[in-house]
């Protein structure tokens, strides 16, 4: 059994949290870059949050045989304060660093000006750094914000293949597929998607360009929701192939388009992108 969760919130988390984790299966994760639900005030306070999301938490997951990766951005939210502007500016440095596998998360919170126009700025980074793109769907009128976030997608020039709209239900799944984006869902306690459900989307849509993830962060979540949803997945006839297509393979095959994942040896893939290994091991 291996999981690769591809939307966590370490930050929010504890040590027993990675401990846990690890004991269930998850050997890998991607950590976007989200709100910490102070308003931040400066772009300093950016810095030094992004400077932990590539130094201190590989560390911390390090300690539990996790390989940890990170994407990078101003989240929607904070695109709506003119304080934090200066963040697209800094950028660029951080989207260089290793194990930075995508420009995340990105997106709508509100379907503001403020916020098309970092997300819009955000999908051109993307592009020239040769990234794949993370977008978050706002929490209210999921089903337009979905329909609005393909369009601004599509006039990027991004190919949808490196873009993945997250924390889709089962109103906005069909709109993402079509569109030719990844379709990413979160598993919550309350709230987003449950393992029920999400199984039956697997069984009406397929596991193909498929990402399940946790998203836990510091609101009630759950970061073992992944091997419940995958328990659940083969108590209901699907295979062990089937897994490790949805919880490794997917996620490997999505963020490996960076070029930047660090697996260890024995979790190596095959598949090459563009010339670039999507593997780069070591200690």
């Amino acid at each position: 059994m291996r999981i690769f969760d591809p939307h966590i919130h370490m930050t929010s988390r504890t040590t027993d949290d990675y401990e846990r984790m690890a004991a269930a299966g998850v050997r890998a994760l991607v950590e976007p870059a989200f709100w910490l639900g102070q308003p931040r005030t400066s772009v300093g306070s950016f810095t030094d949050y992004f400077d932990a999301l590539v130094g201190w938490e590989p560390f911390r997951a390090s300690q539990f045989g996790i390989r940890h990766h990170a994407t990078i951005a101003l989240n929607p939210k904070e695109a709506n304060d003119p304080r934090c502007a200066g963040v697209l500016d800094v950028l660029p440095r951080y989207l260089e660093k290793d194990r930075v596998v995508a420009v995340g998360e990105i997106g709508y919170d509100s379907m503001t000006a403020e916020e098309e126009t970092a997300f819009a700025a955000q999908l051109q980074l993307a592009i020239a750094h040769e990234l794949p793109a993370l977008v978050h769907t706002p929490h209210r009128d999921k089903a337009r914000g979905t329909q609005r976030s393909i369009k601004v997608v599509a006039e990027s020039g991004i190919e949808p293949g490196r873009v993945v709209i997250d924390h889709l239900n089962e109103v906005t799944v069909a709109t993402v597929k079509d569109s030719g984006c990844w379709a990413g869902f979160s598993i919550y306690p309350d709230t987003k998607m449950s393992p029920p459900r999400m199984v039956e989307i697997l069984k009406e849509f397929g596991t193909e360009r498929v990402l399940v993830n946790s998203a836990a962060d510091w609101g009630r979540s759950d970061p073992l929701l992944t091997r419940a949803t995958v328990d659940l997945m083969l108590a209901s006839g699907f295979t062990d192939d089937d897994v490790d297509l949805v919880f490794w393979r997917n996620p490997v095959e999505f963020y490996g388009q960076s070029g930047k994942l660090e697996l260890d040896d024995d979790d190596a893939p095959e598949k090459l992108f563009e010339g670039n290994s999507i593997l780069r091991g070591g200690s």
